[in-house]
């Protein structure tokens, strides 16, 4: 890929581009940055995002002022970041980030920028729109649309790429998914948002270099992967990680257990968990990332509490033991903040209870906060064969009644005459 000296310019209208979709905060942001003598564009996935008709959450800018420049331009300017040194403009909740041009590194700075695998820990060095563009990730993410001018920036061949669907990394992909192993999983993501392919040079090196994933500091790690399944096309995401590798080096413990099963069922039932997912979210309905993440770990849970239970007092004593390790594991890998383990926990462990349909404790268990959440997890499991469907039918049931009746059906008595009920019914030649 050689080095254009001189970009593709095109006009809005040639895109089918309109003004009117862009985010008024950014384009105010990029009015006083060239009223103050400075180029400034928005650039990345909302460029791309405009360019495939979508409705782009967040708008970057990029710019040839340095932080300190634009901090003292705006009031409502903070300056983050250690490895990336960043802006974020904020308007109330909303957060307008803006990034300083930046240049490819040089021999002299390149010990104090990179771990010894390659791996970038300090990108500071600031350059031109042109450098710029080429330091980018792929192709498509390094347009830059002129709100001044009306027009988008191309030096890299991204809309070239964009009409024909395809994400190319630029420059050498061994070497730039060594700078940043993170692109790794971008490319999945943005294959399965867009609906591109991945070009061959850049997929041709994916899956040996999955394992570079170990490196990257596991706070990080978890909000890559809330972007990797919290989208409506989380079951492609699953499949494509497990092609290239990507799973097991993001849930080695899960991907043993899959790769060891004899049954289909823990493939199936994380694959209804994705589908269930992307149902939701075409139907705008909220999303509880520790349910998700509770169904990707549940096998390793499962598993490893039939260990502990001949050693334990209850099924509960279990599985607490084993959530408490398997957690431990996980998030050694990617740091699941305890906000998300505490209620992820307490869905493991109340599984149990649903085998009990006896006496007060439960009436007080359809009262428990995390009882929805415990009762939508236990039908999963269910549609899988890992709960009879008469327990699951039960407590569907029981939801639909009043207090009253809820009481009379878990009489002790009740529950007796239904079982001599059942043992005095007669059968019927032929039935089911």
């Amino acid at each position: 890929m050689s080095l254009q000296k001189k970009p593709r310019i095109y006009s809005l209208s040639e895109l089918d581009l309109s003004t009117d979709n862009l985010d008024r905060h950014a384009v105010s942001i990029t009015h006083r940055l060239a009223k103050a003598g400075f180029e400034a564009y928005l650039v990345g996935g909302c460029v791309r995002d405009l360019l495939l008709g979508l409705h782009p959450k967040d708008f970057d800018v990029s710019t040839n002022a340095e932080p300190e420049q634009i901090q003292a331009l705006f009031k409502n300017c903070r300056l983050i970041g250690r490895r990336f040194r960043l802006a974020h403009i904020h308007f109330g909740r909303h957060i307008i980030e803006v990034a300083t041009f930046r240049a490819p590194h040089t021999k002299e700075d390149e010990s104090s920028r990179a771990h010894k695998d390659g791996r970038l820990l300090r990108d500071n060095v600031y350059g031109s729109l042109q450098e710029d563009a080429w330091r980018r990730d792929f192709t498509v993410n390094a347009l830059y649309l002129d709100p001044q001018n009306s027009t988008v920036i191309d030096y890299v061949g991204g809309i070239e790429d964009h009409q024909k669907k395809v994400l190319t990394l630029m420059g050498n992909p061994v070497t730039r998914f060594k700078e940043d192993p993170v692109r790794l999983i971008r490319a999945v993501r943005f294959k399965a948002k867009l609906g591109f392919t991945i070009d061959p040079k850049t997929e041709a090196p994916m899956q040996k270099l999955a394992p570079l994933l170990k490196d990257i500091p596991s706070a990080r790690l978890y909000d890559e992967v809330l972007k990797l399944f919290l989208n409506t096309e989380a079951n492609q995401v699953f499949d494509t990680l497990r092609q290239y590798g990507l799973f097991k080096a993001l849930f080695p413990q899960t991907d043993s257990c899959l790769h060891d099963a004899s049954e289909t069922e823990p493939l199936a039932l994380i694959k209804q968990a994705m589908k269930n997912t992307e149902s939701r979210l075409k139907n705008n309905q909220r999303i509880t990332p520790y349910f998700l993440l509770a169904t990707l770990l549940w096998e390793p849970v499962r598993r490893l509490s039939e260990k502990y239970a001949p050693n334990l007092n209850s099924e509960t004593q279990a599985l607490h033991a084993a959530a408490n390790e398997v957690v431990l594991q996980q998030v050694s890998r990617i740091a699941i903040p305890r906000r998300i383990t505490t209620p992820m926990r307490e869905v493991w462990t109340l599984q149990p209870r649903f085998h009990k349909q006896v006496g007060v404790r439960c009436l007080r268990f359809l009262e428990h906060p995390r009882f929805r959440a415990a009762y939508d997890f236990m039908l999963l499991r269910a549609q899988h064969g890992e709960v009879d469907s008469s327990i699951a039918d039960w407590w569907t049931h029981i939801q639909t009644l009043n207090p009253a009746e809820q009481k009379l059906m878990t009489r002790p008595s009740q529950m007796k005459q239904k079982k001599k009920a059942r043992k005095k019914e007669p059968s019927t030649p032929g039935s089911a």
